[in-house]
């Protein structure tokens, strides 16, 4: 994983987790990597990995069973969802819009009105 000197790491490892949910790769109620395992696979330190869970476990993406591990809660991707679309409607897409009138670009330009 390549990461980005504007963002977190904590941040930029906890969106990498949502990706895999949303993918499909990690499904609800699985086990994920324990802190120290994907501190190994990704080569951070495992205290970063530590405030990534805890961010995740704080807006209820994933859980503690403790002695066991991380799991993925039953409804992570309904809640990364709506996370991630208000994001884009109050971030990204003012950004978007501000971009096409700054460039002349019609919204049919690109929906093919």
């Amino acid at each position: 994983m390549v990461f980005n000197e504007h963002k977190p790491i904590y941040l930029q490892i906890s969106d990498n987790v949502c990706d895999k949910i949303l993918s499909g790769e990690w499904s609800a109620e699985e086990r994920i990597p324990s802190v120290r395992e994907l501190g190994t696979i990704l080569g951070v330190n495992p205290n970063t990995i530590m405030r990534t869970y805890d961010h995740l476990q704080t807006i209820e993406i994933i859980y503690n069973k403790r002695g066991v591990g991380y799991y993925v809660t039953s409804n992570a991707r309904v809640k990364i969802i709506k996370i991630q679309k208000d994001q884009f409607l109050k971030e990204d897409l003012p950004q978007i819009i501000k971009k096409m009138s700054q460039l002349g670009i019609n919204p049919c330009e690109l929906f093919n009105c």
